[in-house]
């Protein structure tokens, strides 16, 4: 027996270094009077979202099959986005996704006048049957450039329709040309589809994340066979999802798929959010599937134009690293993904929410930091370790889409993340943890899973949370100190300076349940710098123009993938991206925002760097007073 015991001696030690390395990882970092200074920094308002259509059901309607679990169905479809859809100047138009009455509101921001009725973005002339599908996201972006702001809405049952902003008219319903998306019809079930120049041609293609499989017929109540219907073959390896698609970019705003861009591992993923992000300084974006059901994938990106390449990326797993945690490999359930310097070390991380809610699945948050050199990533390698426990990141509750910005212009990022699941009066979390333990060949057949109905309770009694980084360096989650604890279940996050006087807001939208607006109300004096980076429409030319504060009129979109390093007297370094819908569903302005702190500079120094319309990768450097700056960046002739 003693000789059993010392040759685990070994193996006993470094377990006791593993459990007291997370014990002292779990503890507090900051003492109550420590979280009040940290939170006396923030305050926001809340202002309730308009609706054009008011709610008319509560849970959605399903096919024979999966009425026991109806509930669980109806998880998702909530979400919401800020642009400038008037041409103002100012991101305080919002596209809202209600549930409630399955309809989708554009309106303008609570606060920000009545400029134009409130109004639901409807499909018609183009067919679409209420009974069997409804929308899930609402994407702005000038997809046909014109310099006109278009909107794009996608669905469960149906693939996507674009709304083509006409010229000349005031914006209301009359003010769009409906075209489908893509030709042929089918049933998508699409939960996610940002905006990003995959190839490099100076255009935005589309990345669609699918989740139900193609095809089925999961909202029709009179399905009697629906043969491509199944649901997940696994909780922690499921490949059967709906498939992700690659859209590219045409003239006149038409998109064709990239067939077989994505590997079939990585397309028949349970897609909730997608992130693009340039992690290499090449000015072509790498891409994270945030996945139910299976791990996450992060794609390296070295296309051509008109060519899709994309190499699926990999972390590795050191000593202490559960396997679990490993990027590529994990086996949580990513629901929300969002790129930005997460230690203030001037280096984008990638934040990804899980269900963390305690005793469920025993879960964690993502934060993945950069802990090797970019180029690995053309060698498949991805060089991050997460390292959420130790940041105070990796607990909050069921979590969903998350946001990443500076809402006290202190110069240091924020993190805000909604929560929650089903909401009701029943605790199902037994069941489902007995679910989560069964053999995964049961999980494709809806009928044995557990009753998730009307009344029934996952984690459906959480807030929004509001995660500040403190002295420290780690984390403190602030939410009910600052007016974000309102108990709801969330999952779309938007932000964005809506009324331009440097702060950033937050729209969330609620699902069940009513949607907000949550105006910054950060006491004190701030220093910033807002950026606003537009490339001419179409193939005109012209040269890199600066023009103060938020300029109305301006025929010009905007210049997602373009890059801001902000050098800040001090030494420290911001940077930004300008991003075309990272998340799970939900699109903030595509502006940069960055505090500066104390400095009072009269002008700080600005690199940029931006694909043109053309492809041209071009760069250059400006000295920009704060404030807010308009800035249309050059394209054409030689960089």
């Amino acid at each position: 027996m003693n000789g059993h015991l010392r040759r685990q001696a070994t193996r006993i030690a470094a377990l006791a270094v593993i459990v007291v390395c997370a014990l002292l990882t779990r503890l507090p970092a900051y003492s109550s009077a420590e979280q009040e200074r940290m939170a006396s920094r923030f305050a926001f308002e809340s202002r309730p979202l308009a609706v054009a259509a008011r709610p008319t059901h509560w849970i959605r309607t399903v096919e024979p099959p999966l009425r026991n679990i109806a509930g669980w169905i109806s998880a998702v479809g909530a979400a919401v986005s800020l642009a400038d859809l008037d041409g103002n100047g100012l991101p305080d138009d919002v596209c809202l996704v209600d549930p409630r009455s399955d309809r989708i509101t554009v309106a303008p921001a609570p606060g920000t006048g009545d400029r134009y009725q409130p109004f639901t973005l409807d499909v018609a002339p183009l067919p679409y049957d209420a009974r069997t599908t409804a929308p899930m996201g609402c994407l702005p972006g000038d997809f046909d450039e014109d310099g006109r702001l278009d909107l794009l809405a996608y669905y469960w049952g149906r693939t996507p329709v674009l709304f083509l902003r006409r010229a000349g008219t005031k914006l209301g319903p009359r003010a769009f040309v409906r075209r489908e998306l893509v030709r042929g019809g089918g049933r998508w079930y699409t939960d996610s589809i940002l905006a990003t120049d995959v190839t490099g041609n100076g255009h935005q293609d589309l990345v669609v994340g699918n989740y139900f499989p193609d095809g089925s017929r999961v909202l029709d109540a009179s399905a009697t066979h629906d043969p491509a219907m199944q649901m997940q073959d696994s909780m922690s390896r499921a490949y059967n999802g709906g498939v992700d698609r690659i859209l590219l970019w045409r003239p006149g705003g038409r998109f064709v798929e990239a067939k077989g861009a994505l590997p079939t591992r990585v397309a028949k993923g349970w897609t909730l959010a997608i992130g693009a992000a340039d992690l290499t300084g090449d000015l072509l974006p790498e891409l994270y599937f945030a996945n139910d059901f299976g791990p996450d994938r992060l794609l390296y990106d070295e296309s051509t134009p008109g060519h899709v390449e994309l190499v699926v990326a990999t972390g590795r797993r050191g000593f202490t690293t559960p396997g679990s945690k490993v990027l590529g490999k994990d086996s949580f359930k990513g629901m929300g993904v969002a790129f930005g310097d997460l230690k203030g070390d001037g280096k984008l991380g990638i934040f990804v929410s899980n269900i963390t809610s305690p005793y469920a699945l025993e879960e964690s948050n993502f934060a993945f930091v950069p802990t090797g050199p970019a180029s690995d990533l053309a060698k498949g390698r991805a060089p991050y370790t997460d390292e959420s426990e130790p940041l105070g990141l990796s607990r909050s509750g069921w979590a969903w889409d998350a946001k990443i910005g500076d809402f006290d212009d202190s110069g240091a990022n924020q993190i805000v993340q909604a929560t929650g699941f089903l909401r009701g009066s029943t605790n199902r979390w037994p069941e489902l943890q007995e679910l989560a333990m069964a053999n995964d060949t049961l999980l494709h057949h809806a009928g044995v899973w557990p009753h998730f109905g009307a009344g029934s309770d996952l984690s459906g009694h959480q807030h929004l949370q509001f995660f500040v980084r403190g002295p420290a360096g780690r984390y403190a989650e602030l939410a009910d100190s600052v007016g974000l604890g309102r108990v709801v279940v969330s999952r779309g996050t938007a932000t964005g300076d809506v009324d331009g006087n440097g702060l950033l807001d937050l729209a969330v939208a609620g699902q069940w349940a009513p949607s907000y607006l949550y105006v910054n109300r950060a006491p004190g004096r701030h220093h910033y710098l807002g950026l606003r980076l537009l490339l001419p429409p179409g193939g005109e030319r012209g040269r890199t123009r600066v023009l103060a504060g938020h300029p109305g009129g301006l025929l010009e979109r905007p210049a997602t993938g373009a890059q801001a390093v902000v050098h800040l007297p001090d030494g420290r370094t911001l940077i930004g991206q300008v991003d075309g819908g990272n998340g799970h569903a939900s699109v903030s302005a595509p502006e940069l925002l960055f505090g500066l702190g104390h400095t009072a500079a009269v002008r700080v120094r600005v690199d940029l760097a931006w694909r043109d319309g053309f492809g041209v990768v071009r760069r250059t450097t400006l000295a920009l007073r704060p404030g807010w700056q308009t800035v249309v960046l050059a394209q054409g002739g030689t960089p």
